[in-house]
């Protein structure tokens, strides 16, 4: 397989889909942890379609899998950011980009 740096983004989009798909059948199965290895799959192949540009370092961004969570870019490395949690330990942390939440750019 090749890495998703090298892949277009009509390719990542069907990788994405088809690790949705099996996803959705590793659920219905009950095979929880082959369903969570998918979803990580999924997540950070997701990174590869995020626009880096739109990440500032220092702001602070809701967390997409859970609204309560905020997460404090310090900065990015690869595709992944590297911060801490608001209201966490304030412990050095990184998390894939594609779970930040970003404002859509108005065109």
């Amino acid at each position: 397989m090749i890495s998703f740096g090298q892949m277009t983004r009509v390719e990542i989009e069907k990788y994405i889909a088809e690790t949705r798909e099996k996803m959705r059948k590793a659920e219905m199965m009950g095979i929880e942890n082959e369903y969570r290895v998918l979803e990580r799959q999924a997540l950070i192949a997701e990174c590869y379609l995020v626009d880096l540009s739109q990440i500032e370092k220092g702001k602070i961004y809701k967390v997409i899998s859970n609204e309560d969570l905020f997460f404090k870019v310090d900065y990015l490395k690869g595709v992944f950011a590297w911060g801490f949690f608001i209201g966490g330990d304030h412990h050095e942390e990184a998390i894939p980009v594609s779970m930040l939440q970003l404002n859509k750019r108005k065109k």
